[in-house]
């Protein structure tokens, strides 16, 4: 069940991986924010689980520290975190669990928070299982109130991997208690695609192939691997970014409508879509999808690294950091209407878009064949910044008749946008309140990785000799390129594509 913000209940959150880099930069300043807003009962508790020997005042300042440096507020911070707790926990030893029980029970009974409960698994995937199965073994599950488990990618690494996982997780939480979370769908204009489709009349009616040409969904990052050099080589691009946040935007943007706004409708349409995706395998896998691994390069003006330069990062890895490919959904909306999606490491620039570019009108009376009319585009910015351009042809001041593409923009920020809440933060607002509309359901995750586990084998079992193949500050090998190319269509340019 849905509540609105008046009914938030209480609750204690126990986040497992309390002194991670997750809690520190996301977590603790996401809740600091519901709870300066009134979106957050003054009936919670946190109970951080961390191995550090830490006391209640060391977590406190930690906390605070956190919040701090993150918002730079301090109204309410002793108040807010009054309410935070730490123990200190091997997370395989039954005693461990049995302390936990014994402290949320105490603080159960002190907030008044009538058995309600979150288990927020904050940290490597390999304990999962372990902690569900204690939980409920020790009796931490057995409160009167709601029990639900918010899971972090990666789930798995492949579909038998994540089934394990699974089948191991449901043995404590039914499928309805487990809310895995991708922060991608927290974003605001991701959760606006939906609006934009359903909530007027002059999209949906020509959201289908026989006006749409082609959508292109780009997520480039500047940044490299960093420290994270151990986990993405088990991981790479396809499995970090394009199984979870890349196929998640694109089953919300090829969607049926679904016949009312609830989590079971919603999800059951984006499953839909997911079923509906064409399968890649053998030697169809280089024909729809490019791989790419960073070069040394300049980043703003300075040389940096390449990935295999990377800690921990084998000298002749294998492991991509870019991929560019061409999904097809075989269904009656979208057949024979390209879906093509991009991410990488080291990128020219931070930034993710959507981009859907409308097909030509049957005539064109004003087309001057020295200059061809710009397409009309429908420009949905995800990040860094957040709004919407329709890119329009319209007249050109002067006495000939020439055309001259405009954009009409809505930037989020010149408007409520300001106070738009972080990723986390509404998903964490979402969490409380039962709303499991915009976390990810077990038939979402297994048909994703069914789908990327075809193209993992191949690339997996096939040195690609040109690594790496793209420079740093660069949009990408030219492979990329040419797999537009050869269906008639480009890589719109991302930076002239900004909102204005």
């Amino acid at each position: 069940m849905t509540l609105n913000n008046q009914q938030t209940p209480s609750s204690l959150i126990t986040i497992f991986g309390a002194t991670g880099d997750l809690a520190k930069r996301k977590l603790y300043p996401s809740l600091y924010h519901l709870f300066t807003k009134g979106k957050i009962s003054k009936h919670f508790a946190v109970i951080g689980i961390g191995r550090r020997e830490w006391s209640n005042e060391t977590f406190q300042e930690h906390v605070r520290t956190s919040v701090h440096n993150a918002i730079g507020s301090n109204e309410n911070i002793e108040e807010f975190v009054s309410h935070f707790y730490y123990q200190a926990h091997d997370v395989s030893s039954d005693e461990s669990y049995r302390e936990l029980k014994t402290l949320s029970d105490q603080l159960d009974e002190q907030y008044q928070l009538e058995g309600n409960r979150i288990f927020y698994l904050a940290m490597a995937p390999e304990f999962f299982g372990t902690i569900t199965e204690q939980l409920k073994k020790q009796g931490v599950t057995d409160a009167k109130g709601f029990q639900r488990l918010v899971i972090e990618k990666p789930f798995g690494h492949d579909l038998p991997s994540a089934e394990a996982l699974n089948k191991q997780i449901r043995e404590s939480f039914s499928e309805d208690q487990i809310y895995r979370i991708d922060h991608y769908l927290g974003k605001e204009m991701v959760q606006n695609i939906e609006v934009i489709r359903f909530a007027n009349a002059m999209f949906e009616p020509l959201w289908n192939n026989r006006y749409i040409s082609n959508i292109q969904v780009t997520s480039s990052e500047e940044l490299g691997v960093e420290d994270r050099g151990r986990y993405y080589e088990k991981s790479g691009a396809l499995r970090d970014m394009v199984q979870n946040h890349l196929i998640q935007m694109v089953a919300l943007l090829a969607m049926e409508p679904p016949i009312k706004l609830t989590t079971d409708e919603i999800r059951s349409e984006k499953v839909r879509v997911l079923r509906s995706l064409r399968p890649i395998e053998g030697e169809e896998v280089k024909d729809y999808f490019v791989r790419g691994q960073y070069g040394p390069g300049n980043m703003h003006e300075q040389a940096v690294p390449g990935y295999r330069e990377a800690d921990n990062v084998d000298d002749e890895s294998n492991t991509e950091t870019f991929v560019a490919g061409k999904l097809m959904i075989d269904n009656f909306r979208w057949a024979g209407v390209p879906f093509y999606i991009r991410t990488g490491k080291r990128m020219e620039t931070k930034s993710t878009k959507i981009v859907v570019q409308f097909k030509d009108i049957p005539m064109n009376l004003y087309y001057n064949p020295g200059k061809p009319l710009a397409p009309n585009l429908l420009v949905i910015h995800i990040q860094p910044e957040e709004g919407i351009t329709l890119h329009l042809n319209v007249k050109k001041t002067g006495q000939d008749i020439e055309t001259t593409p405009v954009k009409l923009n809505f930037a989020s920020h010149d408007l409520d946008g300001i106070n738009t809440p972080e990723a986390y933060e509404k998903l964490l607002h979402d969490c409380l309140r039962g709303d499991a509309t915009n976390f990810t359901l077990w038939d979402e995750v297994k048909l994703s990785w069914a789908f990327v586990d075809k193209i993992s084998e191949i690339w997996e079992s096939t040195q690609q000799e040109d690594f790496p193949n793209y420079p740093a500050g660069s949009m990408g090998p030219k492979a990329a390129d040419e797999l537009l190319d050869k269906d008639g269509f480009n890589w719109w340019p991302i930076g002239k594509l900004d909102v204005e």
